[in-house]
């Protein structure tokens, strides 16, 4: 009787070891990040409402402009309406202080990569000078919103890539300049998914 009792324990001890084995932890949840939103005026040069119905990338890029700040760089896309300067644009922009301004939804294209504007969502950050190298507040911003996105459109490292990787231009230039740097980041965003999670809920 107690050596069938204790068979009966040891094999009830063996199948939870198992079930735990194969039954995997819930993944934590990436909640989105705070946005301001203010989205662009639907206009030919920076918004032209054209849909995006396929997400394969993440493109960063940076906005070569030192000391300004993420709605000034949004305010000078909707401007575009009015000067027909050029066609630019981008679905977000991060501010010095780690602001997130959306202009455009990433359920339509911006016009920020080129030949990738039909099938990447774009990200352009602030710098503070002209080694183009985000400032911390910024960089925190950026592993947020880009794991964020990589969660909503189920998106590897691997698809999240630079300005120069589409064109050869020098964007984002401290990204280009410091391939280290560039594989650092790319590091970084498996260890904040690691740590927070891949679930997105909006």
């Amino acid at each position: 009787m107690a050596v069938a009792a204790v068979m009966l324990l040891v094999l009830l001890v063996y199948t939870m070891v198992s079930v735990a084995h194969y039954v995997k932890a819930p993944k934590k949840v990436l909640t989105q990040p705070d946005l301001d939103v203010e989205l662009l005026d639907i206009n030919e040069y920076s918004r032209p409402g054209i849909a995006l119905n396929q997400v394969n990338g993440i493109v960063i890029h940076y906005t070569a402009n030192p000391g300004t700040t993420a709605m000034q760089n949004r305010n000078y896309f909707n401007g575009l309406k009015d000067s027909h300067e050029t066609k630019a644009s981008s679905h977000f922009v991060i501010g010095l202080e780690g602001e997130i301004v959306q202009c455009i939804p990433t359920s339509e294209i911006s016009y920020a990569s080129n030949d990738r504007n039909a099938d990447t969502v774009s990200i352009e950050c602030c710098i503070e000078d002209d080694t183009g190298k985000f400032n911390d507040d910024t960089y925190e911003s950026l592993l947020e919103l880009t794991t964020f996105l990589m969660g909503k459109f189920d998106l590897d490292t691997e698809d999240v890539i630079r300005h120069y990787d589409v064109t050869g231009k020098n964007c984002p230039k401290y990204y280009v300049e410091h391939q280290d740097a560039w594989e650092q980041f790319k590091v970084d965003l498996e260890d904040y998914i690691e740590k927070y999670g891949e679930k997105v809920v909006e």
